[in-house]
């Protein structure tokens, strides 16, 4: 595939799974497929694995291969597979992809660095490059670390510079960032958005896709949105947008996975739970929830 191919099919609805832990914070084996066939059935584009609506950041090395094979191979090439990674090294990134040797990945998701220490911006270029030129991997940042959270002009330098980067995710509800990035890209490179309150303005004003916690819970929905804006339906598409919004402001950012698989069970899927410390969804976010949830499932 040609990296001009490989944008083209990254634009839309890419939902960032979900990990099956039990109660026990297991991950359990198999229980990828039912929530991947959910999303795909759904309209989503792509399917995103070990991002922080999956807990990508609690997976050790062998959890993280065993949710990226799972996943991988649930997906079956229907779509393209995006590998998560949430690593606090250059050298960690690299060896965590090339464990996953023979699989199908169409391009890696990768947050800057986290901890407490921020790399400047020349061996913030030097880090993304090295883990393309070590993988080979086509690479989408992630930018949405508060404390290490990149300027536009970083990221347009970061594409510019480093080839293999073909695009990012702007999260950290920057919406601001989001219309700057459109109005200075190239041509070639993706621009897609983690800010679930504003899908559809992002939508509205030409963002490529959408990787974000309400394309998980509710992919359809997500995926009517994009439709609906696609096809200048903007009645449809605001409508939509204040239902999402509702959903959106019932779910706390500090468990929103649980949140998450939450909304997804409601919707058939088995509830799996999130892995400690995190909190499990209570009974009064289980009330807001499913009063959020109802317009949209009509």
């Amino acid at each position: 595939m040609t990296s001009a191919d490989l944008r083209e099919r990254l634009t839309g609805v890419l939902p960032p799974i979900t990990m099956p832990f039990d109660r026990d914070g297991s991950l359990v084996a198999g229980g990828l497929r039912e929530q991947i066939d959910f999303v795909i059935r759904s309209g989503a584009r792509g399917i995103v694995a070990g991002g922080s609506t999956g807990e990508g950041h609690v997976l050790n090395e062998a959890e993280f291969d065993q949710a990226m094979r799972e996943a991988c191979e649930a997906t079956a090439g229907r779509v393209p597979f995006i590998a998560g990674l949430i690593v606090q090294s250059t050298r960690d990134a690299i060896e965590r992809v090339k464990r996953l040797q023979g699989l199908n990945i169409a391009a890696l998701q990768v947050t800057p660095v986290h901890y407490l220490f921020k790399p400047d911006a020349d061996a913030t270029v030097q880090h993304f490059r090295e883990i393309h030129e070590a993988t080979q991997i086509p690479i989408l940042i992630y930018n949405v670390i508060p404390w290490n959270y990149l300027s536009v002009d970083l990221m347009l330098r970061i594409m510019d510079e480093v080839p293999g980067v073909i695009g990012m995710k702007q999260s950290g509800g920057d919406l601001k960032s989001l219309s700057d990035l459109l109005l200075r890209a190239k041509p070639r490179n993706l621009v897609l958005s983690g800010i679930d309150a504003l899908l559809y303005p992002g939508f509205a004003i030409g963002m490529h896709g959408a990787i974000t916690a309400l394309t998980t819970a509710v992919p359809r929905h997500v995926v009517r949105l994009h439709k609906a804006v696609q096809a200048n339906d903007h009645e449809t598409g605001r409508e939509l947008h204040f239902k999402l919004n509702a959903l959106w402001n019932s779910m706390s950012h500090d468990n929103l996975p649980a949140c998450v698989k939450y909304v997804q069970h409601l919707q058939g899927l088995p509830l799996y739970e999130a892995r400690r410390p995190m909190m499990s969804v209570s009974e009064d976010q289980k009330r807001a929830i499913k009063a959020a949830l109802q317009p949209l499932l009509g």
